[in-house]
C-alpha cells in the first residue's frame, strides 16, 4: 500500500513538473513531443483511476512503466546536448509501447470492484 501511495505521489511530482517545464512554452509547442505525450499518459492513467477503469496493480504498473520513461529521457538529455534522432526513436517506441499497455488495461473489464456495504 505504500508503494502505490509512493508512486501515485511521484507521479504527481512528475506531472507537475512537467506541466512547470510545459509553462513557458508557447502555444505553438508540438502535440507530438516527448513530454506531451508524457504529460497525456499520465492524464490517461489519471482518468483510468478516476474513472475506476484501472485496478491498483495495474496503475502501479503503467506509473511504473512512465517512470522508467521519464528516467531514461533524463539520462539520455543529461549525456549531450538534447536528444539524437536514435534517443528520440527509442523513446517515441517507448511512448507507443506504453500507450498501448494503458489502452489495454483501461479496456480489459478489470474495473476496480469497490467491496460492498452492508448496513
Amino acid at each position: 500500500m505504500k508503494k502505490i501511495i509512493s508512486l501515485i505521489f511521484a507521479s504527481l511530482v512528475v506531472v507537475f513538473g512537467l506541466s512547470v517545464d510545459s509553462f513557458g512554452q508557447t502555444s505553438k509547442s508540438k502535440p507530438w513531443s516527448i513530454n506531451n505525450r508524457q504529460q497525456r499518459q499520465q492524464k490517461r492513467i489519471y482518468q483510468g483511476v478516476k474513472s475506476s477503469e484501472l485496478t491498483a496493480k495495474e496503475t502501479y504498473r503503467l506509473e511504473k512503466q512512465q517512470a522508467r520513461i521519464q528516467r531514461t529521457e533524463t539520462r539520455y538529455r543529461a549525456s549531450g546536448d538534447g536528444l539524437t534522432w536514435h534517443e528520440r526513436y527509442k523513446l517515441q517506441h517507448k511512448l507507443n509501447q506504453s500507450s498501448h499497455n494503458i489502452r489495454q488495461q483501461k479496456h480489459d473489464k478489470q474495473d476496480y470492484q469497490y467491496p460492498k456495504r452492508t448496513l
